[in-house]
């Protein structure tokens, strides 16, 4: 049996959606209060029992190998001060979190494209494709259910969830058919299908075991949606030669792709945080009082 030991990140667009702020910043690293995007995807691989990972960075995305980097005169300052033990703790364990490693995928051509650089790191195994500006809050973290599905089928598996109708233009779509109230054999694959052309409502989400054998569809995947190599049409020539699956994940996806889901997410997470959950939710009713006044 193959096991999934790989984890690979695409990290090489541009985040043009949230320019000028990542004019010099990888959108990957915008924060979710005080830690990166793309911190919580490496801590996700890793209580999955991942800690090989392969980011597909591109131009400008330096700051990201910095994160993941030890920076000692930081250790430095930070040990002179008995208030900041916590973080220098912090800053050691994500400088230790996996075995991190870089390429980069020097013309963005694509989320099939990126993939495809990490070839010659992942060989002939199976591994964890994971987006890194995609954040899923689990018990169980979505890596380790779709290994736990990967090692029942030993092919393909793609992490879906389930969208309004009105959104399925937004996503890669499946359709297929269900062996469980989770599991899917997935018969269609589409990219961002129109509401009426759409085979179901269940969405990809950001999350994917693929095989080997990926690699050689993507070797025969034209350009498709905005002249690119997209992942949606690799998988569809992938799913001629063996099955794909998906599975309709437990767990709450937080899409960072545009700024007001960005804006929802940090509200959140904030609510989440116990050191000023409290606060944080009495301000919000605040506001929401003093606009109501307002309004009125």
């Amino acid at each position: 049996m193959s096991r999934v030991r790989k984890a690979v990140i695409p990290a090489a667009g541009f985040g043009t959606r949230f320019l000028p702020a990542t004019k010099a910043q990888p959108k990957e690293m915008l924060p979710i209060i005080d830690t990166p995007t793309i911190q919580y995807v490496v801590q996700e691989a890793v209580d999955s029992g991942i800690d090989d990972i392969l980011i597909i960075s591109g131009k400008g995305k330096r700051a990201i190998e910095d994160h993941f980097d030890r920076n000692f005169e930081l250790e430095a300052s930070l040990q002179n001060s008995k208030q900041k033990e916590n973080s220098l703790n912090e800053v050691r364990r994500i400088a230790d979190m996996a075995n991190i490693h870089f390429i980069r995928q020097k013309e963005v051509n694509g989320l099939g494209d990126a993939i495809y650089q990490a070839r010659m790191h992942t060989g002939s195994e199976p591994f964890v494709v994971m987006l890194g500006d995609t954040i899923i809050d689990s018990v169980i973290p979505v890596t380790q259910q779709l290994i736990d599905v990967y090692e029942q089928y030993q092919q393909t598996v793609i992490a879906v969830e389930t969208v309004p109708k009105e959104k399925v233009s937004r996503y890669g779509i499946v359709g297929g058919t269900k062996l469980s109230e989770s599991i899917m054999r997935v018969m269609e694959l589409v990219e961002k299908p129109d509401i009426d052309k759409a085979p179901s409502n269940l969405a990809i989400a950001g999350r994917y075991i693929l095989t080997p054998e990926i690699y050689k569809a993507i070797e025969k995947t034209p350009k498709g949606v905005n002249n690119e190599i997209q992942l949606t049409d690799a998988m569809r020539i992938l799913s001629t030669r063996e099955n794909i699956y998906s599975h309709t994940i437990e767990g709450v996806r937080y899409d960072i792709g545009n700024k007001l889901d960005y804006l929802k997410t940090i509200v959140e997470f904030a609510l989440k945080r116990k050191e000023f959950s409290v606060q944080f939710r009495e301000f919000l009713e605040e506001i929401i009082r003093t606009n109501q006044i307002v309004n009125n």
